[in-house]
């Protein structure tokens, strides 16, 4: 004969527990719909802000390939007086005999302005400035014409004119037309051609190109370069790197500055990620007020049913029984609110990542820790309601049905 002794509860099993877990969620849909809304906005943020940054990186790593990683430039620096200094007219030639160089090009500033009309005021200038260039300028940076032609031999001793991209939108040329023309120095130069954007000189976006020889002779500009645009085998690149200044100015490299321009793209990817941060802290404050609403549904939840919680420990549930239903319950809602929010924030990174052509990268760290958070979330959340729940007796319980 059984004593009392060997009596043993009746394990819960899983599909059990998640029946009985789920009861309340079911039968109060909106105000668990609310509670989670905390949780889901804070994981879509995490998973949002991660998944564009990734997106973010990898379309600029992919740009910073496709333009390549082996652009130089040289520019003139500072004197010892703190004057600006001159590169030499013979820097570009001595520079395209480095062995390792594959191509050079070259512009030069001028004095003179560039407007739409005569009309305008002459201090409205929109940021626009007029600069020499060289011929095989774009094919060097990796940009191209997208209206009309470059200068060549001919046009580049006339009073003929490129428009940088940005350029051209704020002088309001949007298409070029045969005999479109600008007032450049106080004289009419037609434009020739429009470039795209050029991200590794943005310099030459806001710029109106002109050749070298008009430049001398329609804008009085002494011919001196002032930037040199080097293209370095990809294997040399840090030794052609070490002698640029040296070689464009042997008399004072001192006052030469050489930069690679891929490196700042490198850079602006790390400060944005930089910024990581500062949203990720938003999203955790979501998360925080979430939890705040899952403790506070449970515990108003453990109010409510009080009958049944009495009933089910009147016939055999165990203290641990009703603490693991009512903790599986506060998980199911985080849970519930941490896949609402990873699928909006994938959402939403998917489709601000393709608005700028970017390939979409949502990181495994992204939705697997905003799921692991919301989890947690929930279980610290619940906690407290689970064990006040566990503790009421059978008598206590009943005794308000």
């Amino acid at each position: 004969m059984s004593t009392a002794t060997d009596l043993r509860p009746a394990r819960l099993r899983a599909a059990d527990l998640a029946r009985v877990a789920s009861v309340g969620l079911r039968k109060r849909r909106l105000r668990a719909g609310l509670s989670g809304l905390g949780i889901a906005i804070g994981v879509a943020a995490i998973v949002a802000v991660l998944g564009l940054s990734s997106s973010s990186q990898a379309g600029l790593l992919a740009q910073i390939d496709r333009l390549g990683t082996n652009l130089l430039t040289v520019t003139n620096g500072q004197s010892l007086s703190g004057e600006a200094a001159e590169l030499p007219l013979e820097a570009p030639r001595m520079i395209s005999r480095i062995g390792p160089v594959e191509g050079t090009a070259t512009t030069g500033s001028t004095e003179a302005s560039a407007y739409r009309t005569p009309l305008v005021p002459s201090i409205e200038t929109n940021g626009i400035t007029v600069r020499a260039a060289s011929a095989g300028l774009p094919a060097l940076l990796a940009t191209k014409v997208v209206a009309g032609r470059y200068l060549n031999a001919a046009t580049s001793r006339r009073p003929v004119a490129v428009l940088g991209a940005t350029a051209a939108r704020r002088l309001g040329i949007e298409r070029l037309r045969r005999g479109t023309r600008i007032w450049v120095g106080g004289q009419w130069f037609y434009v020739a051609g429009i470039l795209a954007a050029s991200p590794l000189a943005p310099e030459i976006e806001s710029s109106v190109l002109v050749g070298f020889p008009a430049a001398v002779r329609y804008l009085g500009a002494d011919g001196h370069p002032n930037t040199v645009y080097v293209r370095a085998a990809d294997d040399q690149v840090a030794a052609v790197q070490s002698v640029l200044a040296a070689t464009a100015n042997p008399e004072a490299p001192n006052e030469v500055t050489v930069s690679k321009p891929s490196a700042a793209l490198q850079a602006r990817a790390e400060a944005d990620s930089a910024l990581n941060g500062l949203f990720l802290g938003l999203g955790a404050v979501a998360l925080l007020v979430g939890a705040v609403g899952v403790a506070n549904i449970m515990v108003i939840s453990v109010l409510e049913r009080r009958s049944e919680i009495g009933l089910r420990r009147a016939l055999g549930a165990t203290r641990a029984q009703i603490r693991v239903q009512f903790l599986a319950e506060a998980i199911l809602l985080g849970l519930g609110g941490g896949l609402v929010g990873v699928a909006a924030g994938a959402l939403a990174a998917a489709a601000y990542a393709t608005t700028r052509d970017w390939a979409v990268v949502i990181p495994a760290s992204a939705w697997a820790g905003g799921l692991a958070a919301a989890i947690l979330i929930g279980s610290l959340a619940g906690l407290a309601p689970a064990v006040r729940a566990a503790r009421l007796s059978p008598t206590e319980a009943l005794r308000t049905v």
